[in-house]
């Protein structure tokens, strides 16, 4: 599932993105944007996952989700990806061992399944935070483009 949406009203960060004219550092700078960002949605679905895990299990969902950059074809394109370390393939005998232990289980808590009734932790921790998450990429985005421009000066 991707959630997209357009941010209205950057105008100024457009000007600024305009005089630095390094693309090495404006990449740079909207990867930490996007990172710190994503973060945010990753700290709401480990609580998420938190209210869920079965305390009587050594498996820990919320350790597992993470934070990474995701691979595009297009070397302009920047991604974040949120998720659950481990995927949730059944197809490996031999699962990588993660820090919150084996929960490749978590797709049937996350989606349901024919017997099971969807209980969602990573849907919501983006739905419900999509401003806070903006705010904090156009925050930082902002305060990393004025650092590099105040040092190219």
């Amino acid at each position: 599932m991707s959630i997209q949406f357009q941010i209205h009203g950057l105008e100024n960060l457009q000007s600024k993105l305009e005089q630095l004219n390094n693309p090495r550092k404006v990449k740079s700078a909207v990867r930490k944007a996007l990172r710190q960002g994503a973060n945010v949605v990753r700290d709401a679905a480990r609580a998420n996952a938190k209210m869920i895990d079965d305390p009587e299990t050594k498996e820990k969902i919320w350790r597992n989700i993470a934070v990474q950059s995701g691979k595009s074809r297009n070397a302009s394109e920047i991604k974040m990806r949120i998720g659950v370390k481990g995927g949730a393939s059944f197809s490996n005998p031999n699962p990588p061992k993660e820090t919150g232990g084996d929960t490749r289980h978590w797709r049937w808590i996350e989606f349901g399944s024919a017997n099971n009734v969807a209980v969602p932790f990573m849907r919501p921790a983006l739905s419900n935070n999509i401003q806070p998450v903006t705010n904090k990429v156009v925050q930082i985005l902002n305060d990393e483009i004025d650092k590099a421009l105040a040092s190219a000066t």
